[in-house]
């Protein structure tokens, strides 16, 4: 078991380095758009960018994930270590990308402050606190799994019922993320220009401006993560060797 967590510890501030640098080249990037595309500072509606950097923009967040995997392979041994690495590598880089953008733009102003979360497969949207909840749970799913799998020395998995509340409570967020941006798509689309889908996709993109966030449906999918890693923490603690 000893060898086990010292592989752990040898491990994990590489990972941690490699999660905030990551999180620097993205804020990086995020600086040079709105330096060409809001001199005068971020704002909803979005601004029209050519169709290189949109197509650009959703191959660099595909990327991003395709990185974030491919660490969490190298990291973890087996199924139920490289999720948690993921899980890990993930928050890091969403937490600290805000920190950076704090540091050099000093924004957001504030956690309630709107921002474009993702684009795959339409625009998430929320307050900032809201991604930067979701991530310190991720943290702390993933850092129990790690935890209990070197206690083990064996996989600590999550069984069916865990991956039950788990994939409900992820579900029911990812739909708080987009419910407004989706019923802003139902209600307006057969107002859009004639156009191909695309061109009307794009022309409702311009015009749309977040107002609501379903802070009720939110709050019930954390619940159902909250209850999740409650779940796995009391089965596993009830398993593990005493450390």
């Amino acid at each position: 078991m000893q060898n086990v967590l010292k592989l752990s510890n040898k491990i994990i501030w590489p990972v941690i380095a490699f999660g905030i640098t990551m999180a620097m080249f993205e804020a990086s990037v995020v600086v040079y758009l709105r330096e060409l595309y809001y001199p005068e500072g971020f704002s909803f509606p979005l601004k029209l960018t050519s169709d290189n950097v949109a197509i650009t923009e959703f191959l660099r967040e595909a990327a991003s994930l395709i990185m974030i995997g491919a660490v969490a392979w190298l990291a973890g041994r087996g199924f139920t270590q490289r999720f948690a690495w993921f899980l890990i590598i993930f928050a890091i880089w969403d937490i600290f990308y805000y920190v950076f953008l704090k540091a050099i733009l000093n924004w957001p102003e504030s956690f309630m402050t709107w921002d474009i979360l993702f684009l795959i497969p339409v625009h998430w949207t929320g307050p900032v606190i809201a991604p930067i909840l979701i991530s310190l749970i991720m943290i702390a799913l993933g850092t129990l799994m790690l935890k209990f799998t070197a206690l083990k020395q064996a996989p600590a998995i999550i069984n069916k019922n865990d991956w039950w509340f788990l994939g409900s409570g992820a579900f029911v967020v990812f739909t708080a993320f987009i419910l407004d941006y989706t019923i802003y798509l139902i209600l307006n689309f057969g107002k859009a220009l004639q156009g191909s889908l695309i061109e009307k996709l794009t022309a409702l993109s311009l015009k749309y401006k977040p107002d609501y966030f379903p802070w009720w449906l939110f709050l019930t999918g954390v619940a159902l993560l909250v209850f999740m890693i409650s779940r796995y923490y009391i089965r596993n603690k009830q398993t593990s060797p005493t450390d």
